[in-house]
Parts: structure tokens; C-alpha cells; sequence
């Protein structure tokens, strides 16, 4: 089974993804860097060249085939924070995986993203804004919400193993 981390930026998809991995004794994935292994420059590089369309139809590219590759395997993926952006990619969250949306309110997010927006290109003022347009795709996509605020990754972790799996 592939386990499916979505999130706004900052909710802990990385963090929390590689302690459920650990836990469970099984690999972790990073979509974000598996779209830079395979594209060959850094995200914000992609973003300048390509601009977010360029950038979501390799992320759309890089989601279907991981998915398929990881279908029939334990995997912890953590999505980036815009996937379920991507046309197709709720359906196939919900479809394929299990799908764990670590939730956050704003204010939460900006406290954790403090002094760590350098390459992140979308880490800016219309960061509310882009939260409450995604907040129904990361439910539709998800089987379980995880509020996250006040939450340490390791308690996250527990959570999501307790509950989820």
C-alpha cells in the first residue's frame, strides 16, 4: 500500500513522512525530489524556466508513475503542497493510495515555514489564499485528516500509525 502525505506547504508531509517510513520499515518518497532528480534542475529553477504549468505537468508525470511503480508495495509519498492541483491527481489519490492530509490552519503553517521559504516558490503573500482554494482538493483526495497544529512530527507519526494503519 502507498502511503500518500498531502498537505499545505509546512504541514510536515517531509518530516512525518520519513518517520512513518522508518517506523514501518519501508522506503520513503519525496515527489518533490524525484521531479528534480528527473528534471535536472532545482524547483525554483523549474518554476523560472517552465513557470507552475511547466512545473505541474512534470509533477503530474512524476505522480502517475510513482504511483504505479509503489502500488503494490508499502511506500510513504509525500506530496507536494499543490498535487492535488494537478488534473487527475485527486481521483487517483483516492483511487490508489492511502491518502493522509495533514491538516494546519494558516497561521500555523507561517510559524513553521519562519526562515524557510528559500526555494519555495509559491511561499508568499497569497499563501491564505491558495490554502482555501486547495483545502477541498486535500479532503476530497484524503481517507484521513490529520490536524497537525500543536503537534510534534513524532506525534503525527503516532497518529497516523495508531489510526491509519
Amino acid at each position: 500500500m502507498l502511503i500518500a502525505l498531502t498537505g499545505f506547504m509546512g504541514s510536515g508531509k517531509t518530516s512525518v513522512g520519513r518517520l512513518v517510513a522508518e517506523a514501518l520499515g519501508c522506503p520513503f518518497l519525496d515527489l518533490d525530489e524525484i521531479i528534480v532528480k528527473k528534471a535536472g534542475r532545482s524547483i525554483p529553477e523549474i518554476f523560472q524556466a517552465d513557470g507552475e504549468k511547466g512545473f505541474r505537468r512534470l509533477e503530474k508525470d512524476a505522480l502517475e508513475k510513482t504511483v504505479a511503480k509503489y502500488a503494490e508495495n508499502t511506500a510513504v509519498l509525500a506530496l507536494g503542497g499543490g498535487t492535488v492541483t494537478v488534473p487527475g491527481a485527486v481521483k487517483l489519490l483516492q483511487e490508489k493510495t492511502l491518502c493522509i492530509y495533514l491538516e494546519a490552519d494558516i497561521d500555523t503553517l507561517i510559524a513553521r515555514l519562519q526562515g524557510q521559504t528559500e526555494g519555495r516558490p509559491l511561499a508568499d503573500e497569497n499563501m491564505a489564499a491558495r490554502l482555501a482554494q486547495r483545502e477541498p482538493l486535500y479532503r476530497e483526495a484524503s481517507h484521513v485528516t490529520i490536524d497537525t497544529a500543536g503537534l510534534t512530527p513524532e506525534e503525527i507519526t503516532d497518529e497516523i500509525i495508531i489510526s491509519c494503519l
